[in-house]
């Protein structure tokens, strides 16, 4: 898809997105996940700012999206929870910041949307420092057959929908960038992935 497209696609998703009420399942997600952040903390795809209310004190983040419109919710949602961020409007797969820049990146529910989410991984791997942490929860297909199939048939019109592909193999992509996984946690007929990662040795 044209990246621009894409682009309208999500903001036009902003207020949905802010108004969103996850079922308690997936906020224990994020918890679980974020209450690891520390010190300078990048993450990618910040949407509305889902992650907020669960990051522990003490932080300062990074938050970038190629959405304006998210990142105004992100915004808000940064002043309500008390969080020092630094917002950019950018594209991750075309953003660049120095190597060993942040002790913690995070990434929920983004890599759906890349068009090369190898290179995105390999960013991760430079930008974090050596002695960091890669915190991802991320979705992808399942290990279940029959619930393959039927995202596979349903890939082509979600994406075109909200931009988003469903038959990723999430765990097979941060494999094969080389990244060391540390703690892997799968939920939802291992649709859904909890990573605990850092960069490559």
């Amino acid at each position: 898809m044209e990246k621009q497209k894409l682009i309208r696609i999500f903001d036009k998703q902003a207020n949905q997105y802010d108004n969103k009420r996850e079922d308690p399942q997936q906020k224990r997600w994020r918890q679980q996940l974020l209450s690891h952040a520390k010190g300078e903390v990048l993450e990618l795809a910040v949407g509305a700012g889902a992650n907020f209310p669960f990051y522990p004190p003490n932080i300062k983040v990074t938050a970038t999206d190629f959405s304006e419109a998210m990142l105004e919710k992100a915004k808000r949602a940064a002043h309500h929870h008390h969080i020092e961020g630094t917002f950019i409007c950018s594209d991750i797969e075309e953003m660049s910041f120095s190597d060993h820049s942040f002790d913690t990146i995070v990434s929920t529910l983004s890599f759906c949307s890349y068009d090369n989410p190898l290179m995105v991984l390999d960013k991760i791997n430079r930008w974090c420092r050596p002695n960091g942490q890669i915190l991802l929860m991320e979705h992808g297909i399942s290990s279940n057959p029959a619930m393959a199939v039927v995202q596979k048939a349903l890939n082509p019109l979600l994406y075109r929908a909200y931009g988003c592909h469903y038959t990723r193999n999430i765990l097979g992509l941060i494999k094969e960038s080389g990244l060391k996984i540390n703690k892997v946690e799968s939920y939802w007929l291992n649709m859904v992935h909890l990573i605990w990662a850092s960069p490559r040795p």
